[in-house]
C-alpha cells in the first residue's frame, strides 16, 4: 500500500472509531494518525536493516505523540489507538487486523526472554485503558481486555479478561464487532466472588437456624 493509500486508510479508521472527530482535517492533528505514519516509515527502514534510522524515526514519533511503537513490531490492517498517550509496543509484538488500543496500554516483555518476547494480538481485539500485556503468548481473536488488567498468560479466542493478574471471565460469548468498544460494562470477578460467598454464608446461617429449631423441638 502506497503513502496516499495509507493516509486515506488511517483517516477512514479514525473517523469510523472516534465520534469526537468531525472532519478529515481534524484527523491530521490526531496522535494515532501521526504515529502510524511514522511507524510505517520506520518499519520499512527496519526491514531494510537500517536500524539506526528506523529508531531515529520512531523516537521522533514518541516525542511528538507520546506513543512508542518499536519499528520492528508487525501491525496489521485497521489498527487504531484512541488518544494513545503512554502506549508502548515492543519490538517482537505482532498485531492482527482491526485491533483497538486505548491510552496507557503496554504490549511488552518480562525481561527474561530471548527472541520472541512480546505478545501476539489476534484479529478484532480491544485492549482497554491502562492494560498491560507482558510476555510472548497470544491474545486470541475477538477478545476484550478490561481497563487496568495485567495479562501474563495466553487468552483463548472470544474471551473477556479483567483483573490483576488478568483472568478470563467470559469465553465464547460472541464475536467482538468493532462497534462494540465498551470498556465499562465488563464482568467484575471480585464482586461475583463476594456475592457467591454472601449467598453461601446465608445458606449456612439458615441451615444452622433450622438445626437449632430441630434441637429445641427434640428437647421438648
Amino acid at each position: 500500500m502506497g503513502f496516499i493509500q495509507n493516509v486515506k486508510e488511517e483517516i477512514r479508521i479514525i473517523r469510523e472509531r472516534d465520534p469526537a472527530i468531525h472532519s478529515n482535517m481534524e484527523v491530521f492533528l490526531y496522535p494515532s494518525f501521526k504515529v502510524m505514519i511514522y511507524y510505517r516509515m520506520a518499519h520499512k527502514m527496519y526491514l531494510k536493516k537500517h536500524f539506526f534510522l528506523a529508531r531515529w524515526i520512531s523516537q521522533k514519533a514518541v516525542r511528538k505523540t507520546g506513543i512508542e511503537i518499536h519499528p520492528g513490531a508487525q501491525i496489521g490492517k485497521g489498527f487504531f489507538i484512541d488518544h494513545g498517550n503512554g502506549v508502548i509496543i515492543g519490538e517482537t509484538t505482532i498485531i492482527g487486523d482491526n485491533v483497538t488500543l486505548y491510552q496507557g496500554v503496554t504490549l511488552g516483555g518480562t525481561g527474561k526472554e530471548q527472541g520472541k518476547r512480546h505478545p501476539t494480538v489476534g484479529n478484532n481485539v480491544m485492549i482497554s485503558t491502562g492494560a498491560k500485556v507482558l510476555g510472548s503468548f497470544k491474545i486470541g481473536d475477538n477478545s476484550k481486555i478490561g481497563a487496568g488488567s495485567v495479562v501474563l498468560e495466553e487468552v483463548p479466542p472470544n474471551s473477556t479478561v479483567v483483573g490483576v493478574p488478568g483472568r478470563v471471565v467470559k469465553r465464547n460469548n460472541r464475536l467482538l464487532p468493532q462497534e462494540d468498544l465498551d470498556q465499562i460494562n465488563l464482568p467484575d470477578p471480585v464482586r461475583e466472588d463476594i456475592m457467591g460467598l454472601q449467598r453461601a454464608n446465608a445458606e449456612l446461617t439458615n441451615r444452622l437456624l433450622d438445626l437449632e429449631r430441630e434441637m429445641r423441638s427434640l428437647r421438648n
